[in-house]
This record gives C-alpha cells, structure tokens and sequence, in this order.
C-alpha cells in the first residue's frame, strides 16, 4: 500500500533545526528558534558578493492540468539529488495558502519522499507570516474607512467610490468577493461596495516578497495607491502615514523561514504569491539568503512558463538583479495527453498520438526560455501509470529540440531518483553564458509592454483593450507609474486568456478587460478574462478529509 504524503512527512526522524543551519555554516545564535524544528533567518545574512559566485536554478513548468504538475516536489527532488552528487544545496520556495490547502489543490510542501517538513506546521500557519500580511493589509483598509468619516483637517477627502484597496483573508470563501461594508447607520461608517481578496493576492505579499529590507519595505508600503479624493488627486498610505505601523506589523515576517527536507537538507520557505495575479515566487530576500549560504539555490516560480517563469524573470529579477544560470521545465505525460486533447478521465491510459500532439505547449515553453537566453533542462516528473513509450517518446522529442530531457523520480525515491537530472543541472548551468535577456524594455511604453508579452510568450496576435482599460491607461500614465514592468493577470490553464484553449494556441487576441495598481509593489497588472482574486471552494473541498486524533495528530493533509 502507497503511504500518503503525511505518512511519509509523519515517519520521518527530523534533526534540529540547529543542526540544518550548521550545514549552512550557521550557529545557533543566528537563529530566532520556533520550537525545535522552524526558525527565523535574520536579514544580516545576505552576502552579496557571495550571491554572485553562487548558482541559481529556476524550476517552472508547462501550462498545467487542474492538479498541478509538481513543480515543488521536482524542486525538492531536485535539491536531495544536488546534495547527493557533492553539491551544496538549498531548496528556496514560497509558502502554502491556507485557501488551496483546503480547497482543492492541497498543501505546497512537495510530495511523496519529496517534501519539506514539518509538512503540517508548514502547511497550516507556519511561523504566522501570512496572518501578518493579512494583519497590515486590513490595518490600512481600516485606516481609509476611517479617514473617510474623520472630522476637520484630519479627513482627506476621498472619494470611497474610488478606493480600490480590500481587505484579506487566507481561505476560500467566494461569498466575501463582493460587499457592502459600513452598514448600521453614522456609528458603522460610510455604507461602501468592497469585498475582499485572498491574503496571497495582497499587494502587501508582492511588497513583501520584493523587499530587500526594512527600508525598502517601509518606502514600497508608503507608495501604494488607495484611491483618489473628490477633486481627483491621487492618495497613496503615505498621505495616512500607515507605513510605519505596517511595517511594525511585519518585523518578523520579513526575515525567512529555515526548515529542511525528508533527507535532512536545508529549505528555506518565504511568502507566497500567486502566480496568476502576481510575481508568483518567494521572496528577494530569502532567495539572496539561500544563495549566500550554498553554492546552488534551486526555487521555483508558480503555474507555467508563461506565468511564474516570466514574472521571475521581468519582475523579480528586474528588481533584484538576480539571474539564473539554468531552467528546469517540468513536465508530465499526462499534462501533455491533456494538451492533446485527451479527457481528465482518461489520462491514465497509454495514448502515443495525443502525447505526440500535446508536444506543442511542452515546445512553445522551450522556445520561450531559450529567448531569455538560458539553458532548459526538462524534468519529465513521472507518475506510476506513465510507460515507458510515453516517457521515451518526450525524451526523444525534447533532444530533438536541442535540450536535455531526464526523468524526475523524486516522489518515489527522492534524492536517488533525480540524481541524474542533477547532474543534467549542473551540466546545463556550465553552458550559461551571461544574464538573462528580458522580454521588454521597462522604458517602452504600457502598451509596447503588454503587447511583447502577448505575441512574444503567449504566442498572440494582437491585444485588445475594453474602454474601461483604456480610461484607466490613461490615468497610470497621469499618475506616471509607466515606466513599472508589467504583471499580467492571466489564467494559468491556458497560453492564452481563455483557459478553453489548450495546447498551443494561434490567431487569438489578448484582451484586457481593466487595469489595477501595484504602485507599492513596483508593477501594472492588466486583468484579462474571468481573473478572482478570491477563490471559491470546489464541491467536495480537501478540508473534509483533514482531521485530527485526540493525540493531536493531524491526517487528511497532502
């Protein structure tokens, strides 16, 4: 019988956290200690000449099947297999949302003997980072209203109709989308249509992940846009002056979190954007710790290519300045059969013909990374129900292409089954011949942006705009924040805005529907299709099957 994913997590002997930071050089003292497995890594760590000499990976992934592709377990797969073959390793990535937990994708502390642990700490509130992100988005939120009935000099002005910004909340919970808040008469405050956002769509988390210190995460805050008063200016937390306390709320949410692998390695776990609606990767900062620390940093970046890969790229690394020196492009048989055409239901059949046909997404990615310039290693990350044909025939296909292709079994065997895929790596990080090359210039304007990424990544012909998006073009240009990269909101189902689209699309419009601001973040999101930012729960939600004995031992978790 297949052990789960937390009687796997829950069967492992985990060493002290002490002992995982002594593999990074580190001593108790530099360490803030929650119990004996987490702890809390301080900002003085990075080491920026040390980031130059070490080696970054980033992992990404094809356009994915509902369920995901694995792109966490390959990374943790992948940094066992580095450490195995004599490489100093540490895997850097991004923390579960409570709403995917108990919705339906799951945790997102990797999987079979590839996880970080303690998988449930880890999956359910972790150190408290994300009630802090949730606790300074709402403090502001609660700031505006009651500027909003202040008396005298103190009132600002605005207009409620204009202000943009929601409160948060870390779960699915689709009835909170659209309110109305404020009712009860002149005590309640001003009656106003709101709603609320999941915490991971907070521009409080992209700020976070994008910081680089307390400076530079008080200065971010202090610059995002609210709304605009009666006569039209526009009002930013600095005109509040929330910035501080915002800040305060989030003194140890900035600094990163030090857990370690099934085989004892250490992993760094920060933040948690969504890839869709945001940058989509863990933090500045905890990459920059991990790299540091080691020779090799393996992260990865959410949904497929076109999202989190692009976005690591354009936005975090156009920030930080950080490049990696190689891509692993995970893919799966059955992702691929999808694209092909090949029912949910039936991907679990051998089927060569859909395979072959699905090949197109697994080669519009290819194409996509290769012109950012970096060599592409492909993980096929295998399931129990693949063949051997399937499997050789992506193989095959992928050197075709003029990359490498090596199974990830990391699931079933850890670092044993990717050791081969890290030496792949390693092979592929010696042929890196200087930084990435980005999609656009940040200087062009929105629309020479927007459309780069539309033909250039998506494979587009053209990009539309709604009048609404159009009237607020012109108010990003007002405002002058077009100079900022750009951060597409985009369905993760398809290369395309219409997640109905499979495979590899063509001869279809991008159409952007309206505009948000990130202006503390540093990005422009233009918001295409059906985009949530708050999540509802599928009919049979995972939380009916999460449990816990009068042990306190928690099942159901995956």
């Amino acid at each position: 019988m297949v052990k789960s994913d937390i009687e796997i997590a829950q069967a492992a002997t985990m060493e002290h956290v002490k002992n995982i930071a002594s593999k990074l050089a580190l001593n108790e003292d530099d360490l803030e200690l929650y119990g004996k497995y987490k702890a809390k890594l301080p900002l003085t760590l990075i080491d920026e000449k040390k980031i130059d000499q070490s080696n970054l990976v980033l992992v990404t992934a094809i356009t994915p099947t509902p369920s995901g592709e694995g792109k966490t377990t390959v990374s943790i797969g992948l940094t066992e297999g580095m450490n195995k073959i004599g490489k100093k390793t540490t895997v850097v990535l991004r923390e579960p949302s409570l709403g995917p937990v108990f919705g339906i994708k799951g945790g997102a502390a990797g999987g079979g003997y590839s996880q970080v642990i303690p998988m449930e700490d880890i999956n359910l509130h972790f150190t408290g980072d994300f009630s802090a992100i949730e606790k300074a988005n709402n403090l502001l939120s609660a700031l505006v209203d009651n500027n909003v009935q202040a008396k005298g000099d103190k009132n600002l002005g605005i207009d409620p109709r204009t202000v943009t910004w929601k409160r948060v909340m870390d779960m699915n919970d689709r009835s909170l989308r659209n309110i109305i808040s404020g009712l009860g008469g002149k005590a309640g405050g001003m009656p106003t249509q709101t709603g609320f956002n999941i915490t991971a769509a907070s521009e409080i988390m992209a700020i976070l992940c994008l910081s680089e210190d307390f400076a530079d995460l008080k200065n971010k805050i202090a610059r995002i846009y609210i709304g605009d008063t009666y006569t039209g200016k526009a009002i930013y937390a600095r005109d509040l002056n929330a910035q501080g306390a915002m800040a305060a709320l989030l003194k140890d949410a900035i600094k990163p979190n030090l857990v370690q692998t099934l085989e004892g390695n250490p992993a760094i776990i920060h933040g948690g954007p969504f890839a869709n609606i945001a940058q989509g990767t863990n933090s500045v900062i905890a990459t920059k710790t991990g790299l540091s620390l080691s020779d090799y940093v393996v992260t990865e970046a959410g949904f497929g290519a076109d999202l989190g890969a692009e976005k690591f790229l354009d936005i975090k690394c156009g920030y930080s300045g950080l490049s990696p020196k190689a891509v692993v492009l995970v893919a799966t048989v059955r992702a691929l059969k999808y694209h092909g055409g090949v029912s949910l239901k039936e991907l679990t059949n051998e089927n060569l013909d859909a395979l072959k046909k699905g090949m197109v997404n697994l080669d519009k990615h290819i194409e996509n990374m290769q012109g950012f310039g970096l060599p592409v290693v492909v993980a096929i990350n295998k399931f129990i129900t693949d063949t051997d044909a399937e499997v050789e025939m992506i193989k095959s296909h992928v050197e075709g292409l003029g990359e490498r292709a090596e199974i990830s079994e990391g699931w079933e065997k850890g670092g044993e089954g990717t050791m081969k895929l890290a030496e792949a790596v390693v092979e592929a990080i010696g042929k890196c011949e200087g930084n990435y090359k980005p999609t656009y210039d940040w200087d062009s304007s929105i629309e020479d942006k927007i459309t780069a990424l539309a033909t250039k990544i998506y494979g587009a012909d053209d990009v539309e705009y709604s009048l609404k998006a159009k009237r607020q073009l012109r108010r990003i240009n007002e405002l002058g924040m077009d100079k900022l990269p750009i951060c597409m909101a985009k369905t993760q189902k398809s290369l395309s805005d219409n997640d109905k689209l499979i495979g590899r699309p063509t001869g279809f419009t991008i159409n952007v529907r309206e505009f948000e601001f990130a202006a503390g973040a540093g990005f422009i999101i233009p918001v295409t299709g059906a985009m949530l930012r708050m999540p509802g729960l599928p009919p049979t939600p995972a939380a009916e099957g999460i449990d816990i004995d009068d042990d306190g031992v928690i099942s159901g978790l995956s």
